[in-house]
């Protein structure tokens, strides 16, 4: 258990479907110690346990003591019941979370969606700030979302507000990991990005992509992007197909929310604008156009860090209403 205290910190996790990454956050927003874990093969007991050791071993690295702990959790919260209602890439429906992570940690705990913590940081601190209406896309394993409008953070009736992975883009298509089928995240996620590259190093024999696989390297999003920006064609073909898939569903999200700005952030973000552009010019050829004219679509000021920040952003919100 940690020791119940009171400084200048706080300690941020954005717990995702393929990894959880903790950090000690600082009140200028700076993330000054990191501690990742991949939340593959763990049970719900186990996912907990060891989101407390990485919550314990950060307040070691802390430089002074610290306020309390933000989750931003890749599932959709019931703020009714205090529970996770859903959640497709972590063992934790029907889980109170906030309250077991309370009670392990001892000190105050904030919990939210992971797209809405880092919707919160963007907005407040980051590539949204100043603006009124704005949406964020976390593109990682999955998708998640946040939505500012009117100047406020929108999470919805229950609290599971947001979740654009799953709005359907194709009528009967792929099953989604919630069971759902032809749902957006399916297309346009870090995964996808995978699965396009797995399909297209088959079908190019010589490319970059292609020798990767034969040496036995994982087709991932990530081993994508990175041959995308060595120049290899076949993983750039991937990376720009997805990027339309994703520019798609910024259509209907444009359309339906009339935002100022998209916010891109999660690891997907990694592939620049290969995935940006062409989603860019999908939202302005097929959103309505003077809806399309009026929306930016941006990468996360806080990039891969937005989540933890988005987190410890809550965190300190949280500490000072109390």
């Amino acid at each position: 258990m940690v020791a119940a205290v009171a400084a200048n910190c706080v300690i941020g996790v954005d717990i995702g479907g393929t990894k959880m990454l903790v950090g000690v956050v600082d009140e200028s927003l700076g993330v000054l110690h990191r501690i990742q874990q991949p939340t593959a093969d763990a049970d719900t007991n186990e996912l907990l346990d060891r989101l407390a050791s990485m919550v314990d071993e950060a307040v070691e690295a802390a430089p002074g003591e610290v306020l309390g702990v933000g989750f931003g959790v890749a599932g959709i919260l019931d703020a009714k019941a205090g529970m996770i209602a859903a959640a497709p890439h972590l063992p934790l429906v029907g889980v109170p979370f906030e309250a077991l992570m309370g009670e392990r940690l001892g000190v105050p705990v904030a919990v939210d969606n992971d797209g809405n913590t880092s919707m919160l940081a963007e907005w407040l601190h980051g590539a949204a700030k100043g603006v009124s209406d704005a949406v964020m896309l976390t593109v990682g394993t999955g998708i998640g979302g946040g939505i500012v409008a009117n100047g406020g953070l929108v999470r919805g009736s229950s609290g599971g507000g947001a979740e654009f992975g799953h709005m359907v883009i194709e009528q009967d298509g792929e099953q989604c990991s919630c069971g759902g089928h032809g749902h957006f995240e399916w297309y346009a996620s870090g995964d996808a990005i995978g699965r396009a590259g797995e399909r297209l190093a088959g079908r190019n024999p010589a490319s970059a992509l292609a020798a990767a696989a034969v040496e036995g390297r994982e087709v991932t999003g990530a081993l994508v992007t990175e041959l995308a920006h060595d120049g290899d064609a076949a993983s750039i073909e991937a990376i720009v197909e997805v990027g339309k898939r994703l520019g798609q569903g910024m259509v209907s999200i444009t359309n339906i929310f009339n935002p100022e700005l998209i916010v891109v952030g999660g690891g997907a973000i990694a592939a620049g604008d290969l995935l940006l552009g062409p989603a860019r010019e999908i939202v302005e050829r097929e959103a309505l156009a003077s809806l399309g004219a009026n929306v930016s679509i941006v990468p996360a000021e806080f990039g891969a860090d937005a989540g933890v920040i988005g987190a410890a952003v809550l965190a300190f919100e949280q500490m000072a209403q109390a």
